[in-house]
């Protein structure tokens, strides 16, 4: 409790500066200050290599139930799990070219008595069923806040989180062979918890790179940054009206760009897919998700409990164009400690309806927490997260899913889809398990990486969600 009311203080804080100052006059140093007091992306202890010979396994965590089949991704040449290490904060890139070509990114922990992280990375070639990992980007090199996207070519991007003195700063590395081999990465500006999207709409704009982030950046106070020449360079640092924190973005049916990030905020671009231009935002909306991010406490107190997720509609149905809103929050109208609350734009962004909220337990001390958000090419919405419903006061976790096909309006019973497990294990120096996850929607199901305990210790898994999941499966599992 003690977290979240400093959370909220430090918060109101920063929206405060916000509304009483204008733009020209806010207190950069002050916002940078607040948002770098909360962040833990920073090499605390230094690389310690592991030599291979000293390294054990186990059997790695597979399981498969009606409609949803997993694998744990982060294992070694022999496809087993390593002991000893751990992996957290996955991304996701599923080539559009070859859909069987999946490729995932994540912190890469050597040792649990290390908070030292690299940029692991896995791909598979069948579709997520095994995984190879040709081993972590650069190593001894620290990175963190791992973010993937691929283009309309099937060439996957890795933006990577750096530190170089006090320095924050972003690099994007290239794969043309499905993540097999990556290339020298190229500077992309960038800063903590920053997120990237790839335009594959087939405009002007398409194969466009677009980037923002929190704070501590190497063009602060900048927080956003674009490539139109396929990466091989980044433009210099734009500023985005009210400052979106901890989110994401996405792009429309037409091109149109969409930031978002707490507490909460919409900032919109038409132009930004006109290499032409400079980039322009059209406006900035507020969002009523019924409750505020939250974070350092409960299942993770060493980070969020979600992050501001944006998705648009790019299908042919009527609901074509509309632009969805969703986070894990905590809402002040009720003693439950974390909701998933949704919201949805039907004017490109410019009003919002009023949250929904997603889950439909009953019970009020709760978290649902790393409420993460993809759309299908037909429209449908996909949303999982974690959930603490059967284990009342506890933190004990079990991944989650439901889906809408009328955009948003109405959603499917809440499907388990995972067994339980413990978050408070398997700790790498560092008491979180990273501040995100990952999804991606095709007309079938979704295609998720996420992070659990399932092993006793922190690892990265793929998961296939099939989305006519009927609520009434038995759930059977297998190791």
């Amino acid at each position: 409790m003690y977290y979240r009311t400093l959370l909220l203080i430090v918060l109101v804080a920063v929206l405060s500066l916000q509304i009483i100052a204008p733009a020209q006059e806010k207190d950069i140093d002050s916002k940078s200050s607040t948002l770098s007091s909360l962040r833990m992306e920073r090499p605390d202890d230094t690389f310690v290599p592991v030599p291979h010979e000293d390294r054990q396994t186990s059997p790695a965590y597979r399981s498969r139930a009606a409609g949803f089949f997993t694998t744990q991704v982060n294992v070694d040449e022999f496809g087993n799990n390593t002991l000893g290490d751990a992996a957290n904060e996955p991304s996701i890139a599923v080539d559009p070219v070859d859909p069987a070509n999946i490729v995932i990114g994540w912190r890469q922990f050597d040792t649990v008595n290390s908070n030292f992280r690299q940029a692991g990375n896995g791909y598979t070639t069948d579709g997520g069923q095994w995984w190879t990992v040709p081993g972590v980007i650069e190593p001894g090199i620290f990175r963190s806040d791992p973010v993937l996207d691929a283009d309309s070519d099937g060439n996957i991007y890795y933006n990577s989180l750096t530190v170089q003195g006090n320095d924050y700063l972003c690099d994007v590395f290239r794969s043309s062979n499905g993540g097999a081999t990556w290339d020298s990465g190229i500077f992309a500006y960038g800063g903590d918890k920053q997120w990237m999207v790839i335009d594959r709409t087939g405009g002007m704009g398409d194969g466009n790179i677009y980037a923002y982030w929190s704070s501590l950046s190497v063009c602060w106070p900048g927080i956003f940054t674009r490539s139109t020449d396929a990466g091989d360079s980044y433009e210099d640092c734009y500023e985005i009206p009210s400052d979106p924190y901890w989110g994401t973005l996405a792009v429309g049916p037409e091109g149109e760009l969409y930031v978002a990030g707490g507490e909460f905020v919409v900032a919109k671009s038409t132009n930004a897919q006109n290499a032409g231009q400079s980039v322009q935002w059209d406006f900035v909306s507020s969002v009523n998700l019924g409750g505020y991010m939250s974070g350092w406490e409960g299942p993770n107190p060493g980070g969020l409990l979600g992050q501001a997720w944006v998705a648009t509609d790019c299908s042919r149905r009527p609901t074509r164009g509309n632009v969805y809103m969703l986070c894990s929050v905590d809402p002040p109208s009720n003693p439950d400690p974390l909701d998933v609350m949704f919201a949805r734009s039907t004017d490109g962004g410019s009003t919002w309806s009023s949250p929904v909220r997603v889950n439909d337990d009953t019970s009020s001390n709760a978290y649902q927490w790393f409420g993460t958000m993809s759309v299908a090419p037909n429209g449908r919405i996909d949303v999982i997260w974690l959930d603490t419903r059967h284990d009342p006061g506890g933190y004990d976790s079990e991944l989650y899913y439901s889906h809408s096909m009328d955009g948003g309006v109405t959603w499917t019973p809440n499907e388990q889809l995972t067994e339980s497990f413990d978050p408070h294990v398997g700790w790498p120096n560092q008491n979180k398990m990273g501040d995100y996850f990952d999804m991606i929607s095709d007309r079938k199901g979704a295609h998720l990486a996420y992070a659990a305990t399932f092993n006793g210790e922190q690892d990265v898994y793929y998961g296939r969600i099939i989305a006519n999941i009927h609520p009434h499966h038995k759930v059977l599992w297998y190791e």
